[in-house]
């Protein structure tokens, strides 16, 4: 079956640019030279919460028309805003923080406008979810954008059972209000000891990151450890290969004789060499595997 061709639509003659721009994530020192620039000379811009955008041109010295496109009124403002693009007016895209279109509006936008043939053309910048993912430690060499699950919890366990077993890196966006069932969620699908990373705030005056088990995450959430404010992206390590499931297994079969003699960091020395397991992870789960066993010392 012979694939079909995009026919390739022309810019019309003497059109503007629907300029995607990104914008800093929080610290405004991430500004570019050119973000800056491009501001300063624009005659329109887009955004999300016009709010917000004023208070980034008012800091780079922009005085652009502002006109708000979000995700409630995208599709009525689109004609409007590219009518002014084929009349040869440049139009800068942005949203709250970050890339547009990054489970944030403007791809619809962006759709339309390569439809009629107008340049479109990226200004890059930060992105939260490239940025907790630089700092998470795992593989990034493929990786998996869920942006936020489904609010409902219904449909968001659904929706984690179907990524149980993805091998690649998991890049979440997370709301505040639903940050706590989400993780117990996490756990409940993809298992206690699974390795994830929590970034909060990032680039702002109170950044913070986690790096924990899905288990650990779940109870500094509860004991109010984790800051229950900001802007949070979540970041989960793969599911395990045949292979490393193998190591783990090996891991827990020392650990356990291990821990029935020695203290747990004793016992997570002495594993981790034996099963060729870095400290940290070997501690992690001796902390794990001996939890039961001091509950019921307890009872």
């Amino acid at each position: 079956m012979a694939v079909e061709e995009m026919e390739e639509v022309m810019p019309p003659e003497g059109a503007g640019a629907v300029i995607v721009a990104a914008t800093p994530i929080g610290n405004l020192s991430d500004v570019s030279t050119r973000l800056r620039d491009t501001l300063r000379e624009a005659r329109k811009v887009a955004a999300e919460d016009t709010r917000r955008a004023a208070r980034l041109l008012e800091s780079v010295g922009a005085r652009a028309r502002m006109v708000s496109l979000h995700a409630h009124n995208e599709r009525s403002r689109i004609a409007q805003l590219l009518n002014g693009v084929l009349g040869g007016e440049d139009l800068v895209l942005l949203c709250d923080a970050g890339t547009p279109g990054i489970s944030d509006p403007g791809m619809r936008l962006v759709s339309e406008a390569r439809r009629a043939g107008i340049r479109v053309t990226p200004l890059p910048g930060p992105c939260a979810a490239i940025a907790a993912l630089s700092i998470a430690g795992f593989s990034a060499e493929r990786f998996r954008f869920e942006g936020f699950l489904p609010a409902r919890q219904a449909a968001r366990r659904a929706r984690l059972e179907q990524l149980k077993p993805v091998a690649e890196t998991l890049v979440f966006y997370e709301a505040v209000h639903r940050l706590s069932a989400t993780l117990e969620d996490m756990r409940e699908a993809f298992g206690a000891g699974r390795n994830a990373v929590l970034a909060r705030e990032m680039t702002k005056l109170h950044e913070s990151a986690y790096g924990e088990t899905l288990d650990g995450l779940c109870r500094k959430a509860a004991s109010g450890t984790i800051v229950p404010r900001g802007e949070f992206t979540l970041v989960v390590a793969g599911a395990s290969t045949p292979k490393e499931n193998e190591g783990a297994a090996a891991l827990d079969a020392v650990l356990n004789v291990l821990l029935s003699e020695l203290s747990t960091r004793q016992a997570a020395r002495l594993g981790a060499q034996l099963a060729g397991t870095p400290r940290r992870a070997a501690y992690q789960r001796a902390l794990e595997l001996n939890r039961p066993k001091q509950s019921a010392k307890g009872k």
